[in-house]
């Protein structure tokens, strides 16, 4: 698949071959729809809790004699049925992280790649040079069409270019990665992903038959 390179004013400055392993893979929805689940249940922060029985506070003395009141039993106010005691099966801290093979992760990868590259909406870029402010970097995505399809970017870069990380924090709605960093995800709940040569480079090294073929060696 042939793609043009342009600059940041929109103008076409040359082509740029994508490797088909990656950008023309098969695009399974199931295989997205896990992976963003699990993405997402990385996320929670598992920290909600409840007090237990023991953990409250006040005292467990028994609340009155067990016969001759004409009241029914009780035992303590720390009891569950008690106003300030304790809960039973409420929640407690826990993780929600579970374990996804890296196949799946890494096909998973290559389909959202391939979906945007089926949708035209992959813009690759010669570089992203920029004097480190926002308003710079957004005039840069509207000249490459983001105004014109009303819809947000997903800018990927090396961290190395510093002004575009800075620049990029105050964006409202489209935002920066590294190639490392690239998932799912965030493809998915961006309408256009911008990629530089050099970020093209590293997605082509890390997803392509050369990668597989180091990981099983």
């Amino acid at each position: 698949m042939k793609l043009e390179v342009k600059n940041l004013t929109g103008k076409s400055v040359g082509s740029v071959d994508l490797d088909d392993s990656i950008f023309g893979a098969e695009i399974h929805e199931h295989l997205l729809w896990e992976v963003v689940k699990w993405q997402l249940a990385r996320r929670r922060a598992g920290t909600a809790s409840t007090k237990r029985l023991g953990e409250v506070r006040g005292s467990a003395k028994k609340v009155w004699k067990q016969k001759g009141t004409g009241q029914a039993r009780q035992g303590s106010r720390q009891a569950p049925h008690w106003v300030g005691g304790g809960s039973v099966k409420g929640p407690r801290p826990r993780s929600y992280d579970y374990a996804l093979p890296r196949k799946a992760k890494k096909a998973a990868l290559r389909a959202a790649l391939s979906l945007r590259a089926s949708e035209s909406k992959i813009i690759v870029l010669d570089n992203f040079t920029t004097d480190g402010k926002t308003k710079t970097v957004y005039a840069a995505l509207n000249s490459l069409g983001m105004k014109k399809l009303k819809g947000n970017a997903l800018v990927v870069d090396a961290k190395t270019n510093e002004n575009l990380v800075r620049a990029s924090r105050n964006l409202a709605s489209s935002q920066w990665l590294a190639p490392e960093g690239l998932n799912v995800y965030d493809i998915l709940r961006h309408d256009t992903l911008v990629l530089t040569q050099a970020s093209l480079d590293a997605i082509h090294a890390a997803l392509g038959p050369k990668a597989d073929k180091t990981e099983t060696a």
